[in-house]
C-alpha cells in the first residue's frame, strides 16, 4: 500500500499552491491527505479533512472564528485542533510524512502539529520565515525548513521551482528506508559540556562496552530540551545526566537555559538516572559586553570571544541544589546523585579559575538535606573529570540497569 503524505495549510489563501504540490506528490506514487485550517474564505478545493473538523478538535466554533474579528483566537484554536488531528492520523497509521506551506501564521499552526510527531517522521515546512531564527517553530523536533523566497501567494517562475523541490523533498524522505541495524542497542542519553567532555567520554566508553548505545547532548538549552523530548517520547532506556549546567542558566538568567523543568523528564518517565551537579559552577552569556550589569563585579571567564562564563555563588548554588533534589525526589524509577568533591567542571578544580569550595558545598549540602530517604547520595573525593569519578558514575548506572 502506498505511503501517505499529509498536507496541512489554509486552502482559502494557499489552495492553488497546495493543489500543485499535491499533484506532484501523487505523481511520485504516494497517497496524499489534505487538511484545511483556513478560516475565512472558501477553500479552493475540497480537502480530505475540512476546517470544521480542525476547529472542533481545537474546541472552537468555526462560525464565530470566520467573522475575522478574532484572529488571535482563530490561530490558537486551529493550532490546537490541527495538532490533535495530525497526531490522530499518525497514531492510526495514516501519516508517513507531513508538509506545510505558509507565512508566519501558517508556519505557527503547521509546526505546532509537526511538533506532536516523533523524531524521524519526515516533516517539511515551506515558509516565508524559514531563512531566519526558526527555533520557536521547530522546538526539539526534526522539522526541515525550506525558505519560500517569495511569499506563498501564487505560482510563478520562482515559486514553481520551490514548490517542486518541496514536493520532491517530502516524497524522497517518505520513500527512503533507513538501513536496518544489525541489532538495535538500548539507548542511554548523556549530557555534556566542553568542561565535562573528558568525563563523558570515559563514562560513555564503559557503557558502550557493556552493550549500550550512548547519545550525547550538548547542554546548550536546545540540547537539554531535545534530550528530554526523546526521554518523554519513550526512546530512552536510561539517563546519565552528568552535566546539569542548564540549571545554572535558568537560575542566573543565562542564555543557555533549558527551562525550569530541566531534569524532570527522566524522573517522570521512571528510567534509571544518575544526576550530577556538573558545570553548575557556570552560567553562560554571549560576548562579555552582553553580561548583565549586576554581574559585572563577579568572577567572569571568557571561554571564547563569543561566550562568557559567570561563576555561580552560594545563593545561586542553593537554588540549583534544590532543583536537583526535586528531580531526584520526583523520580518514579531508580535514581542516584553523585557528587565530585574536588570540583564540578574543568575550571572548578583545585587551583582553577572557578574553584570555590564554599559555593560547591552549598549546592552539595542542599541536595543532601533535601533528598528523600533511600535515594543514594554518593560523594567521591575527585574532580568530575577524574576517571575515578566518571567511572563510578557509569558503573552506578549499570548497576541500576541490571536491577531493573
Amino acid at each position: 500500500m502506498p505511503k501517505t503524505v499529509v498536507l496541512v495549510g489554509a486552502l482559502d489563501t494557499k489552495g492553488k499552491e497546495f493543489a500543485f504540490v499535491r499533484d506532484l506528490i501523487a505523481a511520485q506514487g504516494l497517497q496524499t491527505l489534505v487538511v484545511d485550517f483556513g478560516v475565512i474564505g472558501e477553500p479552493a478545493f475540497a480537502p480530505d479533512i475540512p476546517r470544521s473538523e480542525v476547529a472542533a478538535a481545537g474546541g472552537g466554533d468555526l462560525a464565530v472564528l470566520a467573522d475575522g474579528k478574532h484572529k488571535d483566537e482563530a490561530m490558537r484554536v486551529m493550532a490546537a485542533g490541527l495538532a490533535k488531528v495530525v497526531r490522530k492520523l499518525y497514531d492510526e497509521g495514516k501519516l508517513d510524512g507531513i508538509l506545510g506551506m505558509g507565512g508566519s501564521g501558517g508556519t505557527s499552526i503547521a509546526t505546532a502539529a509537526m511538533r506532536t510527531l516523533p523524531v524521524g517522521v519526515p516533516k517539511v515546512m515551506v515558509s516565508t520565515v524559514a531563512g531566519g531564527d526558526v527555533s520557536a517553530y521547530a522546538g526539539t523536533k526534526d522539522i526541515t525548513f525550506m525558505p519560500s523566497i517569495v511569499d506563498v501567494a501564487g505560482i510563478n517562475s520562482i515559486s514553481r521551482v520551490i514548490y517542486t523541490n518541496a514536493a520532491g523533498a517530502i516524497s524522497g524522505m517518505v520513500k527512503m528506508e533507513a538501513p536496518a541495524a544489525k541489532a538495535d542497542k538500548p539507548l542511554i542519553v548523556a549530557s555534556m559540556f566542553g568542561n565535562t567532555t573528558q568525563a563523558v567520554d570515559h563514562a560513555r566508553s564503559i557503557l558502550e562496552n557493556a552493550g549500550y548505545e550512548v547519545l550525547v547532548f550538548h547542554a546548550t538549552g536546545t540540547g537539554g530540551r531535545t534530550m528530554e523530548s526523546l526521554i518523554s517520547d519513550g526512546y530512552i532506556t536510561a539517563c546519565l545526566d552528568i552535566t546539569t549546567t542548564e540549571l545554572a542558566d535558568e537560575v542566573c538568567g543565562g542564555v543557555l537555559s533549558a527551562g525550569p523543568e530541566r531534569c524532570l523528564a527522566a524522573a517522570r518517565k521512571g528510567i534509571p538516572t544518575v544526576l550530577v551537579p556538573g558545570c553548575v559552577d557556570m552560567a553562560n552569556f554571549w560576548g562579555i559586553e552582553t553580561v548583565p550589569e549586576k554581574y559585572k563585579g563577579r568572577k567572569l571567564y571568557q571561554w571564547n570571544p563569543n561566550v562568557t562564563l559567570l561563576r555561580t555563588n552560594v545563593e545561586e548554588n542553593i537554588k540549583i541544589g534544590e532543583m536537583l533534589a526535586r528531580a531526584a525526589n520526583e523520580s518514579t524509577g531508580p535514581v542516584a546523585v553523585l557528587i565530585p568533591l574536588k570540583g564540578v567542571s574543568m575550571l572548578d578544580s583545585p587551583g582553577g579559575d572557578f574553584w570555590d569550595e564554599e559555593a560547591d558545598r552549598a549546592c552539595f549540602e542542599t541536595i543532601r538535606k533535601n533528598l528523600k530517604p533511600g535515594i543514594p547520595y554518593i560523594e567521591i573525593d575527585a574532580n568530575i573529570n577524574d576517571p575515578e569519578f566518571s567511572g563510578r558514575v557509569a558503573e552506578t548506572l549499570l548497576e541500576m540497569l541490571k536491577k531493573s
